[in-house]
């Protein structure tokens, strides 16, 4: 039975979540990763090694691609602001966007015209814009919902838990699938090894509200990052002066070791999305979600920009080869294409799913978002500092990101069998620049000036002048 003191709580915005609605919520984030975690992990080793590119020339796309983005984000933030669907302001694009989301993605790996740059270009741009057109209102749903710090820790745990679904199923199962669409030997080693990228969130996602009770916010990414790049110091050494196929159990701690350090420290900085929303909302008296959702946009895309060229350039740099006798991942066209269609159809389910129990409380009015225009993104940059720090954060962490993930199935391909050079090259990508960006982001991370007690104060004066304006 609820409370007077639960129904006040609602009236100032403060709600609590069911369950269920925290896992509708997550949901959202389990159906963008099996499809764009499959993008990001494999896209690349398919266009090289089954497509036909050359890994310079994908390099140059996916820098292409990511340019798009740039432009396209603060259109769709705008958009977002300034218009409201008849199924809700930000849930409705889980529906309008995701099924030529779902379609565009499964086109991406199919290979009826091989080697054609034209196609590659139009799916994967098509494909991109598609998944910012739900990105953004999804990620401007998460701050509709409550305005409630603890309620968004313990959303965002289960949100980031249920995206480690995601990434788990497609890290371990897109080998798995592949293989068994092609009639080969199951790549167990590989599997193994992609799945413990994700299978830390299993353990430490559900603890982070008590970790940063503890250590608080920022002690814990500087805890988490320092672990990550522990991880990725093991790697490198294992890999560069031990037989990794002898050393396979090492190969998996070290593994192990780094992802749980990415997967806390990445996976709660978009607990931070919301803060800077309500701070905005502080200053300015509007609470333009979708504005603030597609700058964050741009800095994830601006980090995956640099993640995504990095690797085709360092491979095209080492003189990496196609071997045709590297085992682990068949090349049958056909069971990459099948492989990326189940993910997708499972994908666009969890997204009818997200918006059946998501519902928008907390949102401005039709009055005060008409006047949003494209210069507010950057207005809103110019005067709202913490968002300037989870920028330079979002940018670093995702160019780490895009890096390791891309670089982790040419690390377990037979790695062996390249040039001692392309050997190196691929540690580097794996290991070595993905560290190097992890130590930038932890210098950035220590200039985050919102604690929860701010925010809360912050949150609590915004509802008190909601009330005298609305008893005026």
């Amino acid at each position: 039975m609820k409370t007077q003191r639960d129904a006040t709580a609602e009236l100032e915005g403060f709600y609590k979540l069911s369950w269920l609605q925290r896992i509708g919520f997550g949901s959202g984030d389990l159906a963008q990763n099996l499809i764009y975690q499959t993008i990001s992990m494999y896209l690349l080793f398919f266009y090289t090694d089954i497509y036909g590119l050359d890994p310079g020339v994908a390099a140059t796309m996916f820098l292409v691609v990511r340019l798009v983005d740039v432009l396209w984000d603060p259109l769709v933030g705008t958009f977002v602001d300034k218009h409201t669907p008849r199924w809700g302001k930000y849930r409705s694009y889980l529906l309008l966007a995701g099924i030529p989301l779902t379609v565009l993605a499964i086109l991406c790996f199919w290979n009826g015209f091989s080697g054609n740059l034209i196609y590659a270009y139009v799916t994967y741009v098509g494909m991109s814009m598609c998944y910012t057109l739900i990105n953004v209102p999804y990620g401007a749903l998460n701050s509709s919902l409550t305005r409630d710090t603890n309620e968004i820790t313990i959303l965002t745990s289960v949100r980031m838990f249920m995206a480690n679904v995601g990434g788990l199923a497609v890290s371990a199962g897109v080998p798995i699938i592949v293989a068994l669409m092609a009639g080969a030997d199951l790549p167990l080693e590989m599997a193994f090894f992609m799945g413990l990228g994700s299978l830390p969130s299993f353990i430490f996602m559900p603890l982070v509200p008590a970790i940063k009770r503890k250590v608080g916010k920022k002690g814990m990414f500087y805890i988490f990052l320092t672990v990550a790049i522990i991880g990725m110091a093991m790697l490198y050494l294992i890999s560069r002066f031990m037989d990794m196929k002898e050393n396979m159990t090492l190969v998996y701690i070290a593994q192990f070791v780094k992802s749980t350090g990415v997967i806390v420290a990445t996976g709660y900085m978009w607990a931070l999305i919301p803060e800077v929303i309500s701070y905005s909302e502080h200053k300015t008296g509007r609470r333009i979600s979708g504005i603030v959702n597609a700058l964050t946009g741009i800095f994830f895309k601006a980090g995956m920009a640099l993640g995504g060229v990095v690797p085709g350039l360092i491979l095209a740099y080492t003189d990496y080869q196609v071997r045709q006798e590297a085992n682990n991942l068949p090349k049958d066209s056909g069971a990459w294409f099948y492989t990326m269609l189940i993910f997708a159809l499972v994908g666009l389910m969890l997204l009818v799913f997200c918006f059946t129990q998501t519902k928008e409380r907390v949102v401005m009015d039709e009055k005060d978002t008409k006047d949003v225009k494209v210069s507010d993104l950057w207005t809103e940059f110019l005067h709202n500092r913490p968002l300037r720090v989870i920028a330079l954060f979002f940018i670093t962490a995702f160019a780490m990101m895009s890096v390791g993930n891309a670089a982790g199935v040419y690390f377990m391909n037979d790695l062996e069998l390249q040039t001692p050079l392309a050997q190196e090259g691929i540690r580097w990508l794996v290991c070595v620049i993905p560290a190097l960006l992890l130590l930038v982001a932890m210098w950035i991370i220590s200039k985050y000036e919102l604690s929860d007690e701010v925010i809360n104060r912050i949150n609590l004066e915004i509802e008190d002048k909601r009330r005298e304006a609305a008893a005026q």
